[in-house]
């Protein structure tokens, strides 16, 4: 059984003067994760849902260890990725919309390349790009340049080269952000296929309908912190995820605004 552990994690930056007015903050440092903790294993998918300035994406960063937290850790079974961040990165596969291709380069190109990256076995490296690009649709396409693809095609190569190793850990930020419906299918079916598999899949969206479709659990982030986790069926209450989410952020910004008072 495979566990990913999120520990009370915090992460404050330092913003502009700019920044700091339009907040209406009374210091120039903006907490965007506030003790943020979960936990997730094998065969579940955990979705981490909010609005725009959340706290998503940074919490996204620091469980794969593009950025370090001020306070908390992230554990992949036992290995710290604090402590030992070279060591976890072989165990998770991280899909941004930020990671960029090689325009110049192919899909078949960048796969070969990675393979030797990861130190993947010619053998097997053959049959994975085979599986993977029939998958996904990409064979057809496997030798035309970067540059011209779509943009949905493009999001499929980069998911394709994003678990090429095969990890047991799978963390998607936005995984159909910008996709057309053919190409947001096609990524939603990989991910419950991959929870088949017995995978453990993280994924951040503000997409509702993404969670609905594919998630077991979820957290509700707002202001960096999580307000409520539990399973699809607890968080929805016989409303749409949708309807209870916006209720969750009603009562919250309430005793919010009542706290300060």
């Amino acid at each position: 059984m495979e566990i990913l552990r999120v520990d009370n994690l915090v992460k404050t930056f330092q913003i502009s003067k700019a920044q700091q007015k339009k907040l209406d903050l009374p210091s120039n440092k903006k907490t965007a994760v506030n003790g943020i903790s979960f936990e997730t294993r094998s065969g579940e998918i955990f979705g981490i849902l909010g609005p725009n300035g959340a706290g998503k994406t940074t919490t996204m960063r620091m469980l794969a260890t593009l950025i370090k937290p001020d306070k908390g850790d992230v554990f992949y079974n036992e290995t710290s990725a604090v402590k030992n961040p070279e060591e976890v990165r072989s165990k998770f596969a991280f899909l941004t919309t930020d990671l960029k291709l090689d325009m110049k380069s192919t899909a078949s190109i960048m796969f070969d390349f990675f393979s030797e990256l990861y130190h993947i076995p010619q053998d097997a490296a053959k049959k994975r790009k085979e599986e993977l690009f029939e998958s996904f649709g990409i064979t057809s396409y496997a030798d035309t340049k970067i540059s011209k693809l779509s943009q949905g095609m493009r999001q499929k190569v980069s998911l394709v080269i994003s678990v090429i190793h095969d990890p047991q850990f799978i963390i998607f930020d936005e995984p159909t952000n910008g996709l057309d419906i053919i190409a947001a299918k096609d990524v939603r079916d990989f991910i419950l296929q991959i929870k088949e598999e017995g995978k453990c899949v993280i994924i951040s969206t503000h997409l509702f309908d993404l969670v609905e479709r594919v998630c077991d659990r979820a957290a509700m982030i707002i202001d960096g912190k999580i307000v409520i986790c539990d399973t699809l069926d607890n968080l929805k209450q016989g409303k749409s995820l949708e309807d209870a989410f916006y209720d969750f952020y009603t009562n919250y910004q309430a005793e919010e605004k009542g706290g300060a008072q």
